[in-house]
């Protein structure tokens, strides 16, 4: 059985493609984890690592934001929660994770 010619060079083209690099295919996934590191991962790191610091630094005397809003005084720092007076003689205790902010000392006074 005779083939015509024009079959065997295409059979012959086909055998001689060869397959891609596989660095060369896996390098857009390898771009674009790169690009969501910096743009995402890594600054969530940074807030985070700022966060553990503010928390860990808090003290008697602060006053602080909560996340639900509440502003007060710290009045007791304990292992994992503090104690904050939010008006005269109310007192709640909360997590220390809950503190969102420290405020400038006297920015309660002046409200």
């Amino acid at each position: 059985m005779t083939f015509p010619m024009s079959f065997v060079v295409a059979q012959a083209a086909a055998g001689a493609q060869t397959a891609p690099n596989p660095i060369v295919t896996f390098l857009p996934l390898i771009l674009l984890f790169v690009v969501f590191y910096f743009l995402m991962i890594r600054p969530q790191m940074k807030r985070q690592k700022e966060h553990r610091q503010m928390v860990s630094a808090l003290s008697k005397g602060d006053e602080v934001v909560t996340n639900g809003g509440i502003a007060g005084k710290v009045e007791e720092v304990g292992e994992s929660f503090i104690t904050v007076e939010i008006a005269p003689n109310v007192k709640i205790k909360l997590q220390k994770g809950a503190v969102q902010q420290v405020l400038p000392k006297g920015t309660l006074k002046s409200s």
